[in-house]
């Protein structure tokens, strides 16, 4: 099935996956200026990424699938203009309500993400698989907290509304590209939306793809108690910092998702269970040093990397696994493990915002810490799983 997968259309893979998820998460850094200009009280911030969250979640089960049955070109290039129409309608909000829609309509199609990530997997050969996933994902993470660094800039120069004004217009310009530059899909014979949808929920009696989702749930949960909840404290006492210097954290945290896209390397060399241990550990133990975010900045920078650096290694890891096991339906394979992934990052928005409020960042980093371990323990259980698992799966 795999095609010439060029350097060039590795980046643009990775620069589609950046843009799209970053649309879900740029609200984070600015959440107490958008809170403040509409009215909305602290405790209830968290639901204005959770909306997007929740539309990514819906999209995950009903459009990734359809990965499956069509032109995946085509797919990538009408969800992409699909999420522009939603942040452009969020940009142009002057109510909440209206608000929410728009980053509805933006998190339900931006699980673009999810289908480009199975493309880019059925486009590699078995040897390079890793290595694609690694680059792919890496623009992932890089879109999820540069987004920070982004969202903070535009919002200190023209307030927030602009951020969702510049990410319309890369979403227009990457679906022109993505017609322009990737290939046509390689496959001939595609499944009906029913068996699709059916073979989906087999999925959820498999051991493989349950522990890796159920690592997936808690990975995320961790990493968006960090970043949904670090605005807080960084805005608070005794630091008092703005949207443009909380934004600045998203720095550290690329240094640690550049770093980790060796684990896609690692993966093509066999070590992809390892790594996952490993990095779960690191997860763990950053929190240590991200739990000191009212005493001490370089503390936090410490934690920011490390815990991104665990989550790329985790998630290169996860997805080349399960894309291996079952590389007759990579679309429904990665749609499905990506609802742990949404129904985590949704349970650690409003997570955190909500224990912040109760018991400040202490609360928070105890609660992202004890998400991590859940995490490990799953991974210690099934750590076998991988190795059992059937290739090729067509159940």
């Amino acid at each position: 099935m795999s095609v010439s997968l060029t350097s060039g259309r590795r980046t643009l893979f990775a620069a589609i996956c950046a843009v799209a998820v970053a649309t879900i998460y740029v609200a984070q850094p600015v959440l107490a200026q958008i809170g403040g200009d509409l009215g909305l009280p602290e405790a209830d911030w968290g639901w204005i990424v959770t909306t997007g969250q929740l539309g990514y979640l819906i999209g995950l089960a009903f459009l990734v699938p359809l990965g499956d049955m069509f032109d995946r070109r085509r797919l990538i290039a009408g969800h992409l203009l699909l999420t522009a129409a939603g942040m452009t309608l969020a940009a142009v909000a002057a109510e909440l309500w209206l608000l929410l829609a728009g980053l509805a309509v933006a998190g339900l199609f931006a699980v673009v993400v999810q289908t480009t990530v199975a493309f880019a997997a059925d486009l590699s050969t078995a040897a390079e698989r890793g290595r694609t996933l690694g680059a792919v994902t890496s623009g992932v993470i890089i879109g999820i907290l540069g987004a920070r660094v982004l969202a903070g800039s535009l919002a200190a120069l023209w307030g927030w509304r602009s951020i969702y004004v510049v990410f319309a217009v890369l979403l227009i310009a990457l679906s022109g590209f993505a017609l322009r530059l990737l290939p046509r899909d390689p496959r001939d014979v595609r499944a009906t939306y029913g068996a699709v949808l059916i073979s989906l929920g087999r999925l959820f009696r498999e051991r493989l793809f349950v522990s890796r989702g159920l690592i997936a749930f808690f990975l995320f949960a961790s990493f968006g108690v960090l970043w949904s909840g670090l605005a807080l404290p960084l805005a608070a006492e005794p630091w008092h910092l703005s949207t443009a210097q909380i934004g600045l954290f998203g720095i550290a945290g690329l240094a640690g998702a550049l770093g980790a896209s060796r684990a896609g390397q690692g993966a093509d060399a066999g070590r992809a269970n390892v790594i996952t241990g490993g990095a779960l550990a690191l997860l763990a133990a950053s929190w240590l040093a991200s739990g000191q975010a009212s005493w001490s900045l370089w503390a936090v920078v410490v934690g920011v990397i490390v815990l991104d650096f665990a989550v790329q290694a985790v998630h290169v890891s996860n997805q080349h696994l399960l894309t291996a096991a079952y590389s007759h339906r990579t679309s429904s394979v990665i749609g499905g493990y990506m609802l742990f992934y949404s129904l985590g990052s949704a349970v650690g928005a409003t997570g955190t915002t909500a224990v912040y409020a109760a018991a400040g960042w202490a609360g928070s980093s105890l609660l992202g810490a004890a998400f991590a371990l859940c995490a490990l323990i799953v991974w210690a259980v099934n750590r076998h799983a991988a190795a059992d698992a059937p290739r090729d799966a067509l159940v």
